[in-house]
């Protein structure tokens, strides 16, 4: 394996399954949840952070006239709970899994310390980042690029529904057309969406390299890290 360490982003929308909103597809978590641990078995110290699509949005508070930053809070705090859930499932195949939140909530979860949170991945637990960076204004995405520089991570590997990233959406465009490579500037200034501006702006100026894949595909992740299937690289180059 190329990389000791790497961050894995999982959005909320994926541990959906096929669901509506608000809810969990046990059988999508526990495919997520093995693969983890098959990653883990070759060595490779994973770090995540889960969004909180599935449960609440902040941008959904703020259309209906909430303040966008009590919005935002509402939306970490579904990060939260789907950490805990993902983490559950983690422990019960096995996987030792932390849940560590930006937003300090001791009866549930620990507090995110980043030397905490390395002295975990060096024991070999499963770190999950929660609650985004703790503050309004910044999505998950920042919040993975984030965590990925603090805790030394090689890699960013992103979870999608589809196969990389596309010129346009694929579900809705028969022309759209798939990148195997693209740079972190061409991503910006095409606005592909896959990513907002400030998390790949983050990741260019670390110069942290994104690999965007589908997380519906078993053995997504390893597979992703083994080079054994599709993905798009995100880099300088």
């Amino acid at each position: 394996m190329k990389y000791k360490r790497v961050l894995y982003k999982i959005s909320g929308e994926a541990l959906m399954g096929d669901g509506s909103g608000g809810s969990y597809d046990i059988s999508t978590m526990k495919t997520i949840a093995e693969d983890i641990k098959s990653v883990r078995k070759t060595g490779i110290e994973l770090c995540l952070v889960v969004g909180g699509g599935n449960i609440y949005r902040g941008v959904y508070g703020e259309k209906i006239g909430m303040e966008r930053s009590v919005a935002d809070y509402m939306g970490m705090l579904a990060t939260v709970m789907n950490a805990i859930a993902l983490q559950n499932v983690l422990e019960n195949i096995g996987v030792e899994a932390r849940v560590q939140s930006a937003l300090p909530i001791a009866s549930v979860c620990e507090p995110y310390i980043r030397r905490r949170a390395i002295r975990h991945l060096e024991k070999g637990r499963v770190v999950i980042c929660a609650a985004g960076t703790g503050n309004p204004f910044f999505t998950t995405d920042t919040a993975a690029i984030l965590r990925a520089m603090e805790l030394n991570c090689q890699c960013l590997i992103k979870g999608t529904s589809v196969d990389g990233i596309y010129s346009e959406d694929p579900k809705k465009s028969k022309t759209a057309t798939r990148f195997e490579k693209i740079s972190y500037q061409e991503l910006i200034e095409k606005n592909l969406k896959v990513m907002d501006i400030s998390a790949v702006s983050l990741a260019r100026d670390n110069n942290i390299p994104i690999k965007v894949f589908s997380i519906k595909q078993e053995n997504a992740l390893l597979n992703v890290l083994s080079n054994k299937t599709m993905y798009t690289l995100v880099s300088a180059e």
